[in-house]
């Protein structure tokens, strides 16, 4: 009988199938998160054996694991455009729908995205859902003001909103600003809420990424690796 993979086995598998989309000479957007981890360290073997690529990265936490690997970094301001940008997510529908910012950093990760000629999104399985929803969504606000914040987005059918906290402490992304965990269970407009939420005064950004991802790459626990494509099946 096959052995099914450790979930970081799996994540490591779909990692190294990614690094297998960058060629030398690229210039290409890195996320955030633990399936990107494992693409971090892979393509940081493969600049040792001499590949040459360089990265925007979308959070400090990769742009710190990437110096340690010697991977060059350029900062997105001193770019015209990025060839790709893989990251990954928290939920995907089958419309390719993405919610993602888990790990706070769905501003940066938003803005190299929408620079980047595609974006391709590495996940386990568990990560492919029927509706978006049940992961909170998280929203990026500024502090002045966030519990009005709050209110306006319970008042929009979201069941529960709470301020994100780490080590009893309000979280904050690498802007400073306070992510709010929305709990709506089920959405069946992700466009529609996404432009509801930025109409919210004090609403930064959110974790909705809405047509952006090119192309999925689901890793099984049976070794399998499969590629969703924007418009197939």
């Amino acid at each position: 009988m096959q052995s099914m993979l450790s979930s970081d086995e799996i994540k490591k598998s779909a990692g190294i199938y990614a690094a297998d989309l960058v060629a030398s000479g690229m210039t290409i957007g890195l996320g955030t998160g633990s399936t990107v981890f494992f693409l971090i360290q892979e393509l940081g073997k493969r600049v040792q054996q001499g590949l040459q690529v360089t990265i925007v990265p979308t959070s400090s936490r990769t742009e710190t694991l990437a110096r340690e690997l010697n991977i060059a970094i350029a900062d997105l301001n001193d770019v015209d455009k990025l060839t790709l940008t893989i990251d990954g997510a928290d939920e995907v529908d089958p419309q390719l729908q993405l919610i993602k910012g888990g790990g706070g950093a769905l501003l940066q990760e938003k803005i190299v995205a929408a620079a980047s000629e595609q974006l391709i999104i590495i996940v386990d399985k568990s990560k492919m859902v029927e509706h978006l929803g049940k992961f909170p969504l998280p929203v990026e606000v500024i502090q002045f003001g966030y519990k009005q914040v709050q209110r306006k987005i319970l008042s929009i059918g979201c069941n529960k909103v709470e301020l994100r906290q780490k080590e009893n402490k309000p979280f904050t992304a690498d802007h400073k600003r306070y992510i709010l965990d929305c709990y709506f269970e089920k959405i069946n407009d992700p466009v529609g809420l996404n432009a509801a939420l930025h109409n919210i005064p004090g609403v930064v950004e959110t974790g909705l990424f809405v047509n952006m991802a090119t192309k999925i790459i689901v890793g099984y626990e049976d070794g399998r690796i499969e590629e969703v494509v924007s418009g197939k099946s």
